[in-house]
């Protein structure tokens, strides 16, 4: 039986929580959280163990889910690997990039399993593309969500942007050619709205737009390759697949089109989108790479990646930002 240490059990700690209790062969040893309200809820409702102490609960447990502030991640998870300890921890990674390349560092040497919670990699919109070759050469994105006081302890590029960010690493094998950013700042200190453009060395071009003032919520991602056109919308969990040529699944919507080079066929598929948890996946991920002794999904480099892309986009804004 994994034994497993939650860190932080506020908003979304309770639903790594509600999560953790549906894992089969997982337990809940108990929680560090410093809010006496918070804590005395949790315990109330869930019957689990306070400690009083990060070293208390890490002597307890295999390995820690951490649901914390930005700016604990590291101090957290250096203690949870120099104990040993394997580790998931929310994106970011951490609050600066040396505190990033030094938990890259310490995971390595400690020869722990380390997962950094990129949690779009398992909504299911991007899974059913798991059989599909995606390699856009364009890519155009719009993240937007209302306003929420609970996410200003970062800029929206840490909190929103780095998601489809993290996403776009994955699926682009090249390095990064160069960066345009602008923001703005409207209901906090740092960009509430940003735009940014990244180039990358095989030529690819990736639009990102962020927001967390939209009167609506949207997360769309749009992938432009040789042949094909993809859609994700990874809030209403729909994908859509528009190639030239048909495929060999007869149960797409074709037709034809005249072109220079004669009639082509146009498909148009939509991939069955399974039902899923989105965090109860990522988390089983984390169990099954630990039990399993396999690299986890979502690696600390890839955490390290894109959270080092993220701050070359707050370089690049830097006193462009209006306020």
């Amino acid at each position: 039986m994994l034994r497993v240490g939650i860190m932080g059990v506020g908003h979304l700690g309770k639903f790594h929580l509600n999560n953790w209790k549906e894992i089969e062969g997982a337990t809940i040893t108990g929680f560090y959280d410093p809010n006496d309200e918070t804590a005395k809820t949790v315990i109330e409702k869930y019957q689990l163990k306070r400690y009083d102490t990060v070293a208390e609960l890490l002597m307890v447990c295999d390995a820690v889910d951490i649901i914390a502030p930005t700016s604990k991640h590291f101090e957290l998870c250096k203690a949870a690997i120099t104990s040993g300890k394997h580790v998931f921890v929310e994106k970011p990674l951490a609050n600066t990039i040396a505190e990033a390349k030094e938990l890259v560092k310490l995971a390595q040497e400690a020869n722990i399993k380390f997962q950094v919670g990129h949690v779009e990699r398992f909504n299911p919109a991007f899974l059913a593309l798991k059989d599909y070759k995606l390699e856009p050469m364009f890519i155009e994105v719009h993240r937007l969500a209302q306003f929420n006081p609970r996410g200003t302890d970062v800029s929206v590029i840490l909190d929103l942007m780095i998601h489809d960010i993290d996403i776009i690493l994955n699926l682009v094998k090249s390095n990064v050619k160069s960066i345009s950013a602008n923001g703005v700042a409207v209901m906090s200190d740092t960009p509430d709205i940003a735009n940014v453009r990244i180039e990358f060395d095989n030529k690819c071009v990736a639009n990102l737009t962020s927001s967390r003032i939209s009167m609506k919520k949207m997360r769309k991602m749009r992938l432009f390759q040789k042949d094909a056109y993809i859609g994700i919308d990874f809030l209403e969990k729909k994908t859509e697949v528009i190639k030239l040529n048909a495929p060999e699944d007869k149960n797409v919507f074709t037709f034809d089109i005249a072109t220079n080079n004669g009639i082509k066929t146009v498909a148009i598929a939509n991939p069955i989108v399974e039902d899923g948890n989105a965090i109860k996946l990522e988390l089983t991920a984390f169990y099954n790479a630990i039990v399993n002794n396999t690299i986890t999904a979502v690696t600390v480099f890839d955490g390290y990646r894109a959270m080092d892309v993220a701050h070359q986009i707050l370089e690049k804004i830097g006193n462009k930002i209006v306020q």
